[in-house]
């Protein structure tokens, strides 16, 4: 399995060129199919919409993963290989029961910053916080989870917490991301209504490509991906192209 590269400014710059190379796709139906996670992992991250407004650093949806290696075992095993080996994190979405994202380390520590440098001027207890969340917590804790009695352990070595005996626990988030799961919960909606109101709801895969949506930032493309991902559309090779259905219950 391919090894990502680790932190550094050179590391990260030839990623990124990488990344920049492989996002120059004409259409999703070129890199529909991957054998490798982490080969769709940089080009999903490559093809992320760029958002200006309350922009997010990429983040790919397991289901998406799904849509492009067919082997679902190969994706869950690669894909905790990778999180053992600290090169990503996997975050639990209130989206959907099984929807969970997947953010490189470095795009999730570069996501604190963010939220840390517009967070400036305010009162420092009320943003240092993410700094010790920064330092303690992601190395010491892989999963997407964390009990309330650890999370104050761990934040206790960055400064003073209060110690409190609660079992709650609670879920690690990626700052920012609120707008963007309104999105994909109504990007989904959108393109099942879209194809639904067709007379055989489907369409060709080219053309639906172009379509515009309303109610989400989020284009297309991604929404396609984690569709076919999880199971609510199907694609079927034609002579003029891939044509995509909506599955029947």
């Amino acid at each position: 399995m391919e090894k990502f590269p680790e932190s550094s400014s050179k590391g990260t710059k030839r990623r990124r060129d990488e990344d920049s190379d492989a996002g120059n796709t004409s259409s999703l139906e070129d890199d529909l199919t991957f054998t490798d996670t982490s080969v769709a992992l940089r080009i999903m991250r490559a093809q992320f919409p760029h958002i200006q407004k309350g922009s997010v650093e990429p983040f790919i949806l397991k289901s998406q993963l799904y849509s492009s290696v067919k082997d679902r075992t190969q994706v869950d095993r690669e894909l905790e290989s990778l999180r053992r080996d600290k090169v990503l994190r996997l975050f639990k979405l209130n989206t959907g029961q099984d929807d969970h994202a997947v953010m490189f380390l470095d795009d999730y520590l570069n996501q604190i910053d963010r939220v840390v440098k517009r967070m400036e001027g305010k009162k420092v207890e009320e943003y240092e916080v993410f700094g010790w969340l920064k330092t303690h917590v992601p190395d010491s804790k892989l999963e997407t989870s964390i009990e309330h009695q650890e999370l104050c352990s761990l934040l206790s070595l960055g400064g003073k917490t209060r110690q409190l005996i609660d079992p709650n626990m609670y879920w690690f988030s990626i700052p920012n991301i609120g707008s963007h799961l309104k999105g994909i919960v109504q990007g989904r909606k959108e393109i099942i209504s879209l194809l639904s109101r067709r007379r055989y709801k489907e369409m060709m895969l080219s053309s639906l490509e172009k379509k515009r949506l309303r109610t989400s930032p989020l284009d297309v493309r991604f929404h396609l991906r984690d569709l076919i991902g999880s199971g609510h559309l199907r694609t079927d090779q034609a002579p003029t192209g891939l044509i995509i259905r909506v599955s029947k219950d």
